[in-house]
């Protein structure tokens, strides 16, 4: 499947509805960072596109951070199974190998999900480009012991990561 790239010039022309479509699901299921970024161009780069995004979501106080986490789905969880997660989810998960999990790995995953979202009432959040599904599974045992705050500023810099990797699949130089 091909996938549409954008330069910044083609980005900075587009009337804002369409510049939001376009970079919408840079942020999983949050198009309002899009929004607030639009608002400040034109940029001159892939990199100043991205601090703006960045900002929107760091300035955007801690119950839209959490909403934003939230709209992430659990690795290898029910949204997977189901398949509900987006063309962007789809692709990171199975490109870490969850998909061929062996049943013993997907029940980990899974008792793993339940013990996460019971002590901080999020999900999971990993940038798994990189990762295998082993190396998944360890870094998930290893911040349940964080603190909540702790965690969530973890899921945060997760999420700009994954917000970078798309970008830069979305954006040409």
């Amino acid at each position: 499947m091909s996938q549409t790239t954008y330069t910044i010039t083609q980005l900075n022309a587009m009337p804002e509805p369409e510049f939001v479509k376009v970079l919408g699901g840079i942020y999983e299921h949050s198009p309002w960072f899009a929004e607030a970024a639009a608002k400040q161009r034109p940029f001159t780069d892939t990199a100043e596109l991205a601090a703006a995004l960045r900002r929107a979501v760091d300035d955007a106080g801690r119950e839209a951070q959490l909403k934003l986490v939230r709209a992430h789905p659990e690795l290898a969880g029910k949204a997977a199974v189901r398949g509900e997660l987006t063309a962007e989810s789809t692709r990171e998960q199975a490109g870490a190998g969850l998909d061929q999990c062996t049943p013993e790995e997907f029940q980990r995953l899974q008792n793993l999900n339940a013990s996460y979202n019971q002590k901080f009432g999020f999900p999971f959040i990993l940038a798994v480009r990189g990762y295998d599904r082993h190396g998944i599974i360890d870094a998930f045992a290893r911040r349940l012991d964080n603190a909540p705050d702790v965690e969530l500023q973890t899921c945060i810099n997760q999420i700009h990561r994954i917000a970078q990797f798309r970008l830069n699949d979305l954006v040409s130089a």
